[in-house]
């Protein structure tokens, strides 16, 4: 399929996209939100597949790097969550003109806790895809901090850092560096104040989550958000697939089962 790579310019310099797109005119279009710091890294094969699954099925595909992300402009540590929310705009109002069809926002992980900020602040809400969805963007930080606390202590240093005095950090104004990244308090204070909420009524929702459960299972807290989303009004698809979770692996991981049902419920939506 035609791939295209560009820079696109965004307020604070230019964002790194890669568009794949079908031979005719694309039916429906998706733009990719990433996942946070290193699970970005572990789920880019597989985004890449999935991105070539759906443009051979005829969407239109845009991964786009955040700001201080990949090869886009700026370095993560100056990253803030609300440049990340202009950011996905900015890939809607990129790809929308390249489309006939609906449009959807494709997060993985904490990238949906973004997409589902941006669908419920759109004039015309986009379809949301979310593999694995982090529901909770607190606990979701608090996690991360925790990996420089655990390093820390089966480490060598003497220095000890809490979890609670990392997020006073944060709330002082003063960065943190964990795992090799640099978070400032502007990203990382709006990720804990993110949640995953019900988007508007009648909104088209894809929510997959991997398993290695046999047979394949949602997870209990999944099942009830879908349930209360369902009441709200979103026409959820909600299904769990055999595999493993790629976005925190050693080794880098795909999964095919996942990639091959997601295509199916896309193109079962058109």
């Amino acid at each position: 399929m035609p791939t295209e790579g560009f820079f696109l310019p965004g307020r604070r310099g230019d964002r790194l996209c890669v568009l794949r797109t079908p031979r005719g005119r694309a039916i429906g279009g998706l733009v990719v939100v990433h996942p946070f710091a290193e699970e970005a890294n572990k789920s880019r094969r597989a985004i890449a597949e999935q991105a070539r699954h759906l443009a051979g099925a005829g969407f239109a595909v845009l991964q786009i790097d955040l700001f201080g992300c990949g090869d886009s402009a700026g370095d993560f540590g100056d990253a803030t969550w609300d440049a990340w929310l202009d950011d996905v705009r900015d890939g809607i109002d990129c790809l929308r003109p390249r489309v006939d069809g609906p449009l959807w926002l494709w997060g993985v992980r904490a990238g949906c806790l973004l997409a589902g900020e941006v669908a419920r602040s759109a004039p015309e809400p986009p379809g949301l895809l979310l593999w694995q969805p982090v529901r909770s963007g607190n606990q979701h930080l608090t996690q991360l901090l925790r990996t420089r606390t655990v390093g820390e202590l089966i480490g060598d240093g003497e220095t000890r850092t809490t979890t609670r005095g990392l997020m006073d950090a944060l709330k002082s104004g003063n960065p943190v560096e964990v795992a090799g990244y640099r978070i400032a308090p502007g990203l990382a204070l709006g990720l804990a104040a993110a949640e995953l909420r019900s988007p508007p009524a009648s909104t088209r929702v894809v929510w997959l989550e991997l398993s290695l459960a046999d047979p394949p299972a949602l997870l209990p807290a999944s099942v009830a958000a879908v349930e209360t989303w369902r009441r709200d009004g979103a026409l959820v698809v909600a299904e769990a697939v055999h595999g493993t979770p790629f976005w925190q692996t050693v080794e880098i991981e795909e999964c095919p089962a996942l990639v091959q049902r997601t295509r199916e419920i896309l193109q079962g939506l058109r």
